[in-house]
């Protein structure tokens, strides 16, 4: 349960406790770029369970409901740098040129990038 989602790349083998979830496998950046995107932060709202206090249930059956495109190599390079840059030292600017980058992967509209528009939940 959560209010706040930071899914943080992760290629140092840090350890967690029961409160989080590792995912491994191939096209790591790529996928925290976007469950890190406004348009994850968007659709999250709608496709994760609201329980008592605001929080969320992030449990896997409701994340293997949500369609990702497989990247290109030069896309998962793209998004390894600018999550690295963003992890390192974060700021808005930064989070928009990801956003653009994964606006632009799911072939988004400008009326539907407005209507999105910048989602920061930290």
């Amino acid at each position: 349960m959560t209010k706040y989602m930071p899914f943080v790349y992760d290629n140092k083998a840090f350890l967690t406790n029961q409160k989080c979830f590792i995912i491994t496998g191939k096209y790591m950046a790529y996928l925290t770029a976007i469950m890190n995107s406004s348009l994850f932060k968007y659709c999250f709202r709608d496709s994760f369970p609201e329980l008592q206090g605001g929080t969320r249930e992030m449990s896997k059956i409701f994340f293997d409901k949500i369609p990702i495109p497989l990247p290109t190599e030069e896309i998962e390079t793209k998004c390894a740098q600018l999550v690295a840059d963003i992890q390192n030292s974060y700021s808005k600017s930064k989070a928009l040129v990801l956003d653009e980058l994964i606006f632009d992967i799911y072939g988004l509209t400008s009326e539907e990038r407005h209507i999105i528009g910048f989602v920061e939940i930290r």
